[in-house]
């Protein structure tokens, strides 16, 4: 099986999955975390787990992140609810929801003002823990699709800031038929599902360095190529092409990859996984997107991006029904 980008470079970090597993109480598990990736070259990191409400030193630690010029891509969960947790509120972070293979939004797939794009999510073939594969619906896959994207972004426009890459995949965005009117960001969709080959080839101006992103107050407004001061948004002078796609079909999927190996170079992405994996189980039905020749989908709308507001707290989630994966080595081991 092969991912949207086999030549990545995987860092995966792992996260202590009960209290008594932290080695050093005084410790912050996700801030250590998100430092660590950081400072060992990542230049995208999914996190597909919940973390209802985010300490000090986590916030300093993803704001770290954002001056680093490091991509943040968030599961906004599964819960069907209308709400997102902190984690997935936090400025700098792209918040992905799920779409099925029609391109609509799944059901239980969390929703917000601060949901920024979809990805297919439901009926995934992926790696489980006790057999080879499984299939699984939830935004910790949408949220991967993503960060796979991301990284074929980031090979093939080095010069580009994380901002400039998110700003991509929101221009190349699509909608389902039937949606072209919809005001966007749309609290389920975002901006629309991601469409890595458009988001690779399309024409689209860098933009602002920070581009959709809204960036932590505490992040310095350096970056490559922009004048812009953090929070600015770009112009919606970049439409995504009229033409339809063939579908969200796995083989197409397959295909988009298998046409970019040649870009891609060592990104790392990091892999941080918790109990509270943001991933539920499957109904039972046929598995996979099926090939391409699907419906046709419309691109987003033009238009400026939107300041979107605050974060805000939950509740926690109920943990996700697979059972934990296996222990993680550190890199290296």
């Amino acid at each position: 099986m092969k991912g949207l980008a086999p030549d990545a470079k995987i860092l995966p970090v792992g996260l202590p999955v009960e209290v008594d597993d932290v080695p050093d109480p005084n410790s912050d598990p996700l801030a250590d975390a998100v430092k660590y990736a950081v400072d060992h070259g990542a230049s995208v990191i999914n996190m597909s787990f919940g973390w209802p409400v985010l300490s000090e030193e986590e916030k300093q630690a993803l704001s770290y992140a954002a001056k680093k010029d490091v991509l943040l891509v968030v599961a906004t969960g599964n819960d069907g609810v209308g709400r997102l947790d902190q984690l997935t509120s936090h400025p700098g972070v792209v918040a992905v929801g799920a779409v099925d293979k029609a391109g609509k939004v799944w059901e239980k797939s969390n929703y917000g003002p601060q949901t920024m794009l979809t990805a297919p999510g439901t009926f995934i073939r992926s790696a489980a823990s006790n057999k080879p594969y499984e299939l699984a619906n939830g935004t910790s896959d949408s949220a991967a699709y993503v960060s796979g994207a991301a990284a074929l972004l980031r090979s093939k426009f080095p010069e580009l800031t994380a901002g400039q890459i998110a700003n991509r995949l929101v221009k190349t965005a699509g909608l389902a038929p039937g949606q072209e009117g919809m005001k966007l960001p749309d609290p389920h969709y975002g901006y629309g599902f991601i469409r890595p080959l458009r988001a690779l080839t399309n024409d689209i101006p860098a933009g602002p360095k920070n581009g959709p992103l809204r960036i932590p107050k505490d992040a310095p407004s350096a970056g490559k190529d922009g004048s812009n001061a953090p929070g600015a948004s770009s112009s919606g002078g970049d439409q995504a092409s009229e033409q339809k796609d063939s579908g969200l079909g796995a083989g197409a999927i397959a295909g988009i990859a298998a046409g970019v190996l040649v870009v891609v170079a060592i990104i790392v992405i990091i892999a941080v996984r918790s109990k509270n994996r943001r991933n539920g189980p499957p109904p039972g039905g046929p598995g996979g997107y099926g090939g391409p020749g699907g419906p046709g989908f419309a691109p987003q709308q033009p238009g400026q991006y939107q300041q979107q507001p605050g974060p805000y707290q939950q509740q926690p989630s109920a943990p996700g029904s697979y059972p934990p994966a296996p222990p993680i080595q550190p890199p290296g081991q």
